[in-house]
This record gives structure tokens, C-alpha cells and sequence, in this order.
């Protein structure tokens, strides 16, 4: 055979592999509202960017007829391309073949393309859309999604990782994309879960559906394992790409900057009525940022899950930031278990990917409660303060109204290592409301007064005009400056140009030991 025969019968091959296994597989997938691997691909990279590794890759197994069955890719496509020019690894398995259960050669493929991420120091993205372990390699399989672990745990911290939910993912498999640094979900196709609806009806006697077990919105706002959820595959792989676009590939890079058409000095007056100076009136803390960043766009992370707290990624002046603000629209923006964990999660990765942080406080303490107690408030609203802690990114606070007891400190206060501590002429700073601290300090004289509510009334306001003014923190050192609110954009920008350069030490350890 000639090289030029060698060579077609290579293309012929290659085309083989890209069509798939037969056209009626691909009709079944499109008939179940799902895109094929390489669809998604397409979709995902940029126009003809994408190399594939090992398409010709074919597992050995020989186990129950499976020596009569070896389809090339082995139902995983892997490979590079960019998004907006820029290196992204990608695998995407191919529920066409074996239902994109892994078996040996599929986990290789995977661990390679791992492997080259970390090397070339690129983000990696997944498209899941498996059934688990290949039954038929019975432990070889399970071997292969250690592996996988094992370099989700490796790469954590140094490339994003970002896990794109598009068909079901049971067992061992979703222990994956919990250990990546967001996960997407589509609605109705998409599912998570460790044992499925038959495995629960036989033990526990619960009747429920897939869906209402690990759909899209049961993980988006219930258990907090999904960052994003959309209505389709478009949308959603359209959100990976623009997450992309505000990351940096490794953490030894800044994230990318852009050239904003949105004045950094640009003075916003709305601001002065969208937060009420009355304390217990709720507002939206999502207006407000969106007067303050560029152009008012927010990719809001965890938006369904503790909706108290707010997390998202924007610009400032081009850069990108990581932004943590309480919610008084929610539970009157209180601190509780899954905010304390959705804001630790957020800080942590913020801080491992050169990301700055600014927090907006707006904060009554932390949800009081028996259920809370029990359920460890104490551990669980420790992760976020222990995430602030150890960030060594620049971090800028802004206090709005409330900022009360421990609550205050955990929220990025001057004491734990803020870089700059702003405030609005409505701040309240104290160790717990004007009222509170009035019913404890000035407890017996209330009592004793002729008319004690018109004593508590005097005792409120002379706790509050003696400590609780807007100048009281400031006066000693604890707040760097009160800024004028319609200023709050310029102010952030200017603190963010200052510290570009900030450079933080961190102690020689092997690693912390957060409370986890």
C-alpha cells in the first residue's frame, strides 16, 4: 500500500470516528433533547480549534462479549482548543458508546488529558454524560475513576476546573465533578446522585423521581452542589465560555483584563436611594453592585442556594473580582450554615486564582436557632472565616448599614487582614444592635423607671449615639475612611489600582487545617 493509500485510508478512518458509531445512535440522543460529544465541543471552543487525542483508542477487555464490541474513542473525546484564543482542555464523554460508562481505556484517555492540562497549565472542562463504572470491567473501572480523583485533587487550586452536567451521572462518578471548581447543570437531561431512585425505594421505602433526587434545581438550590443551571445545552456552554473568559488559566496568572467603556471615576447618585438609612427596611444588594461594576453585569455564582449571601465575578475598571455581599432581601442578610460554606467555597477559589476580593457588608450577625447550633454554626461559619484569613489577595470591605458581632469580623473586617476597611455614612459597627445592647447594659434601670419603655427608648439612643455612630470605627483606626456612597465606584477602582502589586507571605507549612 502507498503512502497516499495509507493516507486516505486514514481519513476514511478518522471521518468514521467523527460521524460516530451509527446514525441511529445520534438520532436516539438528539430525540432525548441532547447534543452529541463532538456537538458540544463545537459549541464550547472556539471555530475549528479543537485537536483530539487518541480518537483511535479501543478498550481490551474480552469479558461478556465485549471482545465483539470495541467502538475507537471508546466513548470519551478528548483534546485542546481555545476559547477566545485562549488553551482549554476538554473531554466529553459519548453516551452514544456503552452509554459513556468508563472502562479502563476511557479513564486513560482522561488521565492523560489531566495529566497535559496540569503540565501546560490550562483550564480543563468535562462534559458528563455517562452511566457510571462499565459493569463489565468490574473493578478496573473503579480503579479508573480514582485516578481521575486523584487528579481533580492534584490539579485543584492550580488550573480551573469546571464540570458541565448533561446527561446522568450516578455512583462514583459525581464524586468528580464535586471535587472541580463549578459545576453547570441543564435542566431535565441532567442528574446527580449516589444512588439512584430504585436503590433509595429499596432501602428506605421513599418513592421519588430522578429528577426530584438530583435534577438540575434540587443541586442548584437545595444541596448546593451546582453553581449554574440553564434551560438548554446552548445557553449553558455559552456561560462556561464567558466564566472562562474572566479566569485566569493557572494560578500562577492574573486573570485577563479588558478595557472598560465604563468610566472607572464615574459617580453613581442612585446609590443614594437604593439603600434605606432605616437598618430593618430590606433592598436588593444586587442593585447595588450593579451600579458599581462595569457596565452592571454579574455572573452571580450559587444564585439558588443561600440566597442571603450574594457571590459573583465582575469587573472593576476591566479587572476581574471576586464579590462577597450579604443579601438583606434574604433572611434580612444574616450569616447561617450554607451562606458561611457558599462564601468560604467562593473566597477560597478567589484567592487560589490571584482573583481580589471585595466584600459589601450589610450584616445583622449570624442566624440565631437551635437547628442552627446543632448543626454546627460554629464549624460551618468558621470555613469562611478561615477562607478570609488565609486569602492573601488584595481584599477591600465597604460597609453599608448593620455590621454587628462576630458576624462583622468574619466578613472581611480590618482585624482579620482586610487590606483597606471602607464604610458609608450609615454604617452601624457594633457588637449587637443599638436595642440588643441597651436591654443588656441598661437592663435593671429600665426596669426600675417609672415608664420603661420611654427609659429604654432614651438608653437606646444614647448606646447608639455613643457607639454606634458612623464615625465611631473610624475614629479608631478600624475603618480606613467613610466614603460618600455615590463615590463607592471610584473609591474601589483607585484601592484596586493601589494594590495590583500586593504580594502576601504565607507561613512555611504543609497546609492549613481548615474546619472543614
Amino acid at each position: 500500500m502507498s503512502i497516499r493509500q495509507s493516507t486516505a485510508q486514514l481519513a476514511d478512518l478518522k471521518e468514521a470516528v467523527r460521524l460516530g458509531p451509527d446514525p441511529a445512535a445520534t438520532e436516539r440522543q438528539h430525540a432525548r433533547g441532547k447534543l452529541t460529544a463532538r456537538e458540544r465541543i463545537d459549541l464550547l471552543l472556539d471555530k475549528d480549534s479543537f485537536t483530539e487525542v487518541e480518537a483511535l483508542r479501543r478498550h481490551r477487555a474480552t469479558e461478556f462479549g465485549l471482545q465483539h464490541r470495541r467502538p475507537h474513542t471508546d466513548g470519551v473525546v478528548t483534546g485542546w482548543g481555545t476559547v477566545e484564543g485562549r488553551t482549554v482542555f476538554v473531554y466529553a464523554h459519548d453516551f452514544r458508546i456503552f452509554g459513556g460508562a468508563l472502562g479502563e481505556a476511557h479513564a486513560q484517555k482522561i488521565h492523560k488529558l489531566m495529566d497535559l492540562a496540569i503540565s501546560a497549565g490550562a483550564p480543563l472542562v468535562s462534559l458528563n454524560d455517562g452511566a457510571g463504572a462499565r459493569i463489565q470491567e468490574g473493578v478496573t473501572a473503579l480503579a479508573g475513576y480514582g485516578g481521575i480523583f486523584q487528579r481533580n485533587t492534584r490539579a485543584s487550586g492550580v488550573i480551573p476546573q469546571i464540570s458541565v452536567m448533561l446527561g446522568p451521572c450516578a455512583g462514583g462518578a459525581a464524586y468528580s465533578p464535586a471535587l472541580t471548581d463549578f459545576v453547570f447543570m441543564v435542566r431535565d437531561t441532567a442528574q446527580m446522585f449516589l444512588t439512584g431512585p430504585d436503590v433509595v425505594r429499596a432501602v428506605t421505602g421513599e418513592q421519588i423521581s430522578q429528577n426530584e433526587l438530583g435534577g438540575a434545581d434540587v443541586h442548584a438550590g437545595v444541596s448546593g452542589v451546582a453553581h449554574f443551571v440553564h434551560d438548554d445545552e446552548e445557553s449553558c456552554l455559552a456561560d462556561v465560555r464567558y466564566l472562562l473568559s474572566l479566569l485566569p488559566a493557572n494560578n500562577r496568572e492574573l486573570p485577563p483584563t479588558v478595557v472598560s467603556g465604563d468610566p472607572a471615576q464615574r459617580p453613581s447618585d442612585a446609590l443614594l436611594d437604593l439603600v434605606p438609612a432605616d437598618g430593618s427596611r430590606a433592598y436588593d444588594m444586587r442593585a447595588v453592585l450593579a451600579e458599581i461594576v462595569d457596565d452592571g453585569e454579574l455572573l452571580e455564582v450559587h444564585e439558588t442556594y443561600a440566597r442571603n449571601l450574594v457571590c459573583a465575578l465582575a469587573r472593576l475598571d476591566g479587572q476581574v473580582v471576586g464579590i462577597v455581599a450579604n443579601q438583606p432581601a434574604v433572611l434580612a442578610g444574616v450569616l447561617d450554615i450554607p451562606a458561611s460554606e457558599k462564601g468560604g467555597r467562593f473566597v477560597q477559589f478567589c484567592d487560589a486564582f490571584n482573583i481580589p476580593l471585595i466584600t459589601l457588608v450589610d450584616v445583622p450577625g449570624f442566624l440565631p436557632g437551635v437547628v442552627q447550633e446543632h448543626n454546627g454554626i460554629i464549624r460551618h461559619g468558621a470555613k469562611l472565616l478561615y477562607a478570609y484569613c488565609a486569602a492573601t489577595v488584595p481584599r477591600i470591605s465597604l460597609i453599608l448599614r448593620k455590621a454587628y458581632g462576630g458576624a462583622y469580623i468574619v466578613m472581611d473586617s480590618r482585624s482579620i487582614g482586610a487590606d483597606l476597611a471602607l464604610a458609608w455614612p450609615t454604617n452601624e459597627i457594633a457588637v449587637m444592635g443599638p436595642e440588643g445592647a441597651a436591654n443588656v447594659i441598661f437592663r435593671r434601670e429600665i426596669a426600675a423607671a417609672p415608664d420603661p419603655e420611654a427609659a429604654r427608648a432614651e438608653k437606646i439612643a444614647e448606646y447608639r449615639a455613643e457607639l454606634v455612630h458612623p464615625y465611631h470605627a473610624a475614629e479608631r483606626g478600624l475603618i480606613d475612611d467613610v466614603v460618600d456612597p455615590r463615590q463607592t465606584r471610584p473609591v474601589l477602582c483607585r484601592a484596586l489600582a493601589m494594590l495590583a502589586t500586593k504580594h502576601g507571605d504565607i507561613p512555611h507549612r504543609k497546609h492549613g487545617n481548615p474546619p472543614l
